[in-house]
């Protein structure tokens, strides 16, 4: 791999290509590159109700499952209403989110510095240091199911009281995984059940991001907030952001989407393992955070806490029965996760098989 932050905020997506185990034709600039690019003001993320497929009856699951997968097969994201979670709860989790980054000492949370515990780099991350080949203006904290377990929060908090509220918030979107798959595998005409099982109390990562505020230094250089990506997971839970920053590139035209959704709203995105297991047909969607059009925003700091949903290491990733002939072999979660996610963290990262 290439020294560390070599590439900055020139680095370009095709350049790391190697490590990527789905298809991704797509060619961009990591960082938003202010005179380059062309936005799309016209396209808009489908809202999809989940609500029909918790309280609805079957021709509501089916519907249901109809809109969504659409809506992923389009461009791999949607925002979901309807899932019956307070508002109020994702208010109390943006004011905890900077409490944690802004109250805790930063010789307590260099104590935490992430490590890989199987597929994930869990812990913290400084401040221009989420991966080795960018400068983000984000720093971060990845809490897996391991950081849940009431016996082991002093092993990954810095403050364990954190433990309990974070835990209420993973057990409401825990509730979602099951509906969210069983309507994709509806979509697809697959056994809706098919990863019941392996869904169940499986993986997760409750990333904690706090942007600060940006200082005139940083904004000269034209850093992002979060470098273009695709998220590694099956899919990602999003509560809708307070402050403006997120970013969609819709693959058709290749122009970014700043997508807005409504407070209260989650937005779900599918990532690689998604990808790998539909044999391309609902597509990981490239994504990052810019800083705000509005100079006083970027000013503020900004806070998001998205759940990314994994299998456990040992699962098989493979495409779904009934779909065309196969582009992958089965693989396990850990070695796709980890060859995936080495271009971030070193190629010693990867586990082989």
């Amino acid at each position: 791999m290439s020294k560390p932050k070599e590439h900055g905020i020139s680095a370009r997506n095709q350049e790391f290509i190697r490590y990527d185990q789905v298809e991704k034709r797509q060619d961009y600039q990591l960082a938003e590159a202010a005179a380059t690019e062309d936005f799309d003001g016209d396209f808009r993320i489908k809202t999809c109700d989940l609500g029909r497929f918790l309280h609805g009856d079957s021709a509501d699951r089916q519907r249901f499952a109809r809109d969504l997968g659409e809506a992923l097969h389009e461009i791999g994201f949607a925002i979901l209403e309807g899932h019956g979670i307070d508002p109020a709860l994702y208010d109390e989790a943006n004011q905890r989110v900077l409490e944690l980054f802004t109250r805790t000492p930063l010789a307590d949370k260099l104590g935490f510095l992430a490590q890989r515990h199987g597929s994930v780099n869990q812990g913290y991350f400084p401040l221009k240091e989420t991966s080795q080949i960018h400068p983000d203006l984000v720093e971060g904290w990845v809490f897996c199911r391991r950081a849940f377990e009431p016996e082991r929060a002093r092993e990954f908090w810095p403050d364990p009281a954190m433990q309990s509220f974070f835990g209420r918030l993973c057990a409401q979107h825990e509730a979602l995984i099951l509906p969210v798959m069983q309507s994709i595998l509806t979509y697809f005409r697959c056994d809706p059940h098919l990863y019941d099982q392996r869904l169940t109390a499986t993986n997760f990562g409750l990333r904690l991001n706090y942007y600060p505020p940006i200082s005139e230094q940083d904004d000269g250089t034209g850093a992002g907030r979060l470098l273009g990506h695709e998220d590694i997971d099956l899919f990602t839970f999003l509560p809708a952001p307070m402050i403006e920053g997120l970013q969609v590139l819709n693959r058709r035209n290749m122009k970014w989407i700043r997508l807005h959704a409504p407070r209260g709203t989650v937005i779900l995105n599918t990532g690689d393992y998604i990808q790998r297991i539909t044999n391309d047909l609902l597509p990981s969607t490239t994504h990052r955070v810019s800083k705000p059009r509005d100079p006083a925003l970027r000013r503020t700091p900004r806070a998001s806490f998205p759940m990314n949903v994994y299998l456990w290491e040992d699962e098989l990733l493979e495409v779904l029965p009934g779909l065309a002939a196969p582009k992958y072999e089965p693989i396990k979660a850990i070695t796709f996760h980890t060859r995936t996610t080495s271009k971030y963290y070193g190629d010693e990262y990867a586990v082989q098989d």
